[in-house]
């Protein structure tokens, strides 16, 4: 019998401090949507933050768990952190946040880039719903390009890196930038840009600015499929690496022949099958729309706007 693929299996690595201003990061592996988790923390004061944490959801039952969402707090408590914040990197299409379960659990304050505000009023038009959504209520802490925070005493920079979505943005802690949806690894290039909002000249914009970061940054990707000849999940490479064998984005790459490799791309990739649903979750988030008259919640999905 052979053995099952590690790309279904929920995998933990842990990637060290360097040194001075570097923290330390474990990464999370979800393999239901193939997406990362992440927790950094600054090794000194144990100080930790949680960022793109999963909230598992069935798209055939409709159903939500927290097995993710768990897992990571397991790690917290082994490893003697203590949550400082609750991160999201952008509304997500392919999976629910588990932004606001975490901060009832932990306390700490949830927060996420401010332009989700203006892919909350898209998404109004996509549902009709006109009062839906209200991110200002829905985080405690709404980040500007260049806006900063400390983890401790660690300092973390916020940079706006939108192409995937209008509002994604890229949080930079010492020698560690957390990328998102806009590399994947250097074998399997960048994500895609045709989601509504999304463009590819952006998104090519703000690769060049993740890839101007000093060479050793370590660059934690919000997604991994596996690659040809690769059956195990990955998700760190330094800036050097991606500038020297990303296959979509390495040296020498014409902006020109990025977009085009990428739309051609994008025009064969079908919507998320939780998309529709989980958007509504995450633009409040990470909540479910008020319970209705029988105690339970339900979700809008608009019919052939797609």
């Amino acid at each position: 019998m052979s053995e099952p693929s590690k790309l279904d299996q929920p995998i933990v690595r842990h990637s060290p401090s360097t040194g001075a201003q570097s923290p330390d990061v474990w990464g999370i592996y979800e393999p239901d949507t193939g997406s990362i988790q992440y927790i950094c923390a600054d090794p000194a004061t144990r100080k930790a933050a949680l960022i793109d944490v999963v909230l598992n959801f069935d798209p055939a039952a409709f159903s939500i768990d927290t097995r993710s969402m768990d897992q990571v707090l397991k790690l917290v408590e082994e490893h003697g952190l203590s949550v400082e914040w609750v991160l999201d990197t952008h509304p997500h299409a392919d999976h629910a946040m588990a932004s606001a379960r975490l901060k009832e659990r932990t306390g700490a304050p949830n927060a996420i880039g401010e332009k989700v505000a203006d892919i909350a009023d898209l998404w109004r038009g996509f549902y009709n719903m006109p009062n839906a959504f209200d991110p200002a209520r829905d985080f405690d802490r709404l980040f500007a390009d260049g806006d900063s925070f400390k983890l401790g005493d660690l300092d973390v920079r916020v940079m706006l890196s939108t192409g995937h979505t209008m509002g994604s943005i890229t949080y930079i802690c010492g020698d560690a930038a957390f990328v998102h949806d806009t590399l994947m690894q250097p074998d399997s290039g960048t994500a895609r840009a045709d989601f509504p909002g999304g463009s590819t000249e952006e998104l090519w914009n703000s690769l060049q600015a993740i890839l101007a970061l000093p060479g050793d940054t370590r660059l934690f990707i919000g997604h991994d499929y596996g690659a040809d000849g690769r059956d195990e999940p990955e998700w760190e490479a330094t800036v050097d690496k991606h500038r020297a064998d990303n296959i979509h984005v390495k040296e020498g790459t014409a902006k020109e022949d990025y977009i085009a490799t990428r739309e051609e791309r994008d025009a064969t990739l079908s919507l998320p099958d939780r998309m529709l649903a989980v958007l509504q979750i995450n633009l409040r988030g990470g909540r479910l729309p008020e319970a209705e008259s029988d105690g339970a919640h339900y979700l809008k999905l608009p019919v052939d706007k797609f």
